[in-house]
Formats: structure tokens, C-alpha cells, sequence
């Protein structure tokens, strides 16, 4: 990975990609809450443009569970995506191979965040996420949890945010789930393209890296990342997505 300059502005989309993107932090600002988030407007008429323009070759590769994606986007659900970093595919069947993490881990998760009001834990099967972004000093003993459980559950791992832990299966991420979107209609022999902006994004910059495609990382403080471009924020991804006004949007943030 390279240090992230924050100074590189991705090309337009054309219609020979395939354009993967992340969502929260990417087409959306993350919140205290991932419940709380009222999407844009403007998302689902972008992403209906693309779509179009794309031939269909759009998918949204995210964190959130198929069912909390679908819920957000309601009444449009989107017609293909990975959730949970790719252990649940659409238009594929889910894999129902992936071990769940025992209830009382989740149980004893639970009893921490009940001491620090704000602080929230999801509960996805095989997938546990540890949130503190409302209550920072939750991190310190939410962190801990974490280290005891994947001490105990060989099958999963670690991936630590800024404002929390997901703890999830081995051998999944989001590389693996955009290299398999990659191999079938209506991606094949597209240029794969991926936004996103976090650590858990990486294997997705580094899988569209490897095929020659275009990685974007969403944010506005410089981090090392295998991203080849930067975008501040999701009005930025916005206005890229909708490409017609993205050079009058970026010449007004330059003069403010």
C-alpha cells in the first residue's frame, strides 16, 4: 500500500465498466446508527442512470446484511449485491456453508453495550459487528471481547475500524466477492471499477488493481491504501456517479 495523497480525482464513468460500490461512507455518511441512515435522493436515480448506461453491470458490495440493504434502499431494492462482505450474493444463493458465531458470544457482547448507551452490536448469523461511534469509551472493552472471541473461533477473523470491529468468517471479503461477480454476465469483460472507504474495503481496491481496474477510496484525511483514487466524501461519489455535473460540482468545493 501507498500513502493516499487525497489529490486524485477518479475519470468518469464510461459504459464499458463494471461499477462496484460500497455503501456506507461511500453513497452515504456513516451515522451513530447503521438504522439511522436516510439514503439520498439522488442515489437511486443515479444508480437507475447507471444501470441503464451499464447495462446492468452494477452491484453494491457492502457490510450490511442483504435484508438491511434491501430495507435502506426500499422500495428499490437492488438487483444485484453482496452483503456481509460477500457471504450473502444476489442474484446467487447465499453459501450456507459459513459456521454462525455461538449466542452467547452474542449474548455477552449485548451485556457490554448495555453499559455504554449508544454503543450497539449487530448480530448476522456468522457475522458479529461491535459499534461504539456513539460512545467512544465503549471501544476499550468491545475491543477486548473481540480479541477473547476470535481467540475461541478459529473459523472467523478480526477487521478493526475506526468506530468499531466486525468479526467475521475466514475467507471471505469483498475482493473475493467483486473477482466473482467478474466472472459471469453482466460483468465478464467489463473494467471493473470499486469505491469504497474503509479498511475492509482494501480487498476490493486490491482485486479491480489486479484486473486493471479503477479503486476509489472514499475520504477526506490521507491513510495507505491500495486505492488508486481519492474522493472526499459521498457528495463527491455523488457527483462523480452522476458524472454531467461533477466538474462544476468540484470547481465550487475548490473555491470554498
Amino acid at each position: 500500500m501507498t500513502p493516499d495523497d487525497g489529490d486524485r480525482t477518479p475519470p468518469s464513468p464510461r459504459d464499458d465498466w463494471a461499477l462496484f460500490l460500497d455503501v456506507d461512507g461511500t453513497l452515504t455518511a456513516h451515522v451513530a446508527r447503521a438504522d439511522a441512515v436516510v439514503l439520498d435522493a439522488r442515489v437511486a436515480t443515479i444508480l437507475t442512470a447507471l444501470h441503464d448506461k451499464l447495462d446492468g453491470a452494477v452491484a453494491l458490495v457492502t457490510g450490511r446484511s442483504l435484508a438491511a440493504l434491501d430495507a435502506l434502499f426500499h422500495p428499490q431494492v437492488p438487483a444485484r449485491a453482496a452483503g456481509l462482505h460477500g457471504l450473502q450474493v444476489r442474484p446467487a444463493p447465499a453459501d450456507s456453508a459459513w459456521t454462525p458465531i455461538p449466542a452467547h458470544w452474542t449474548m455477552e457482547a449485548a451485556g457490554i453495550v448495555d453499559r455504554y448507551p449508544g454503543a450497539l452490536i449487530e448480530s448476522h448469523g456468522p457475522c458479529l459487528y461491535l459499534h461504539w461511534r456513539a460512545h467512544p469509551a465503549a471501544a476499550t472493552d468491545l475491543a477486548a471481547f473481540a480479541q477473547r472471541l476470535a481467540a475461541a473461533t478459529p473459523t472467523h477473523q478480526l477487521h478493526v475500524g475506526a468506530h468499531g470491529i466486525e468479526i467475521r468468517p475466514r475467507g471471505m471479503d469483498k475482493g473475493k466477492a467483486i473477482a466473482a461477480f467478474m466472472a459471469h454476465p453482466p460483468f465478464a469483460g467489463r473494467l471493473p471499477v470499486f469505491a469504497g472507504d474503509d479498511p475492509a474495503d482494501e480487498p476490493g481496491f486490491q482485486a479491480v488493481n489486479a484486473l486493471g481496474g479503477i479503486s476509489i477510496r472514499v475520504g477526506a484525511t490521507p491513510r495507505p491504501s491500495a486505492a488508486r483514487f481519492t474522493l472526499a466524501d459521498p457528495d463527491d461519489v455523488l457527483a462523480w456517479l452522476a458524472h454531467d455535473d461533477a466538474e462544476h460540482h468540484f470547481k465550487e468545493k475548490q473555491r470554498e
